[in-house]
């Protein structure tokens, strides 16, 4: 079973700045991304700290799932 990658938030933006996402706004340790794709606007919410847990990785890749295809992004988050 693979684990989820240790990372920062400043990683997790990079991984999603990949799939068109940019960041739109900061307020305090969250940061919004987002991308229109198809005339929809999609939002995702990071927390910007120096390591995440694992629950918050596992947490961030599901939401990301929402308009990323698990297939796609499964190799920047878990390790096998």
């Amino acid at each position: 079973m693979p684990k989820p990658k240790r990372l920062s938030g400043s990683d997790v933006i990079e991984i999603l700045k990949q799939f068109c996402f940019s960041v739109e706004s900061q307020k305090g340790s969250h940061v919004k991304l987002i991308r229109f794709e198809r005339d929809e606007k999609q939002v995702l919410l990071i927390s910007k700290h120096k390591e995440l847990k694992t629950g918050t990785v596992v947490g961030i890749f599901r939401q990301a799932t929402r308009y990323i295809p698990e297939s796609e992004l499964r190799e920047h988050f878990y390790s096998e």
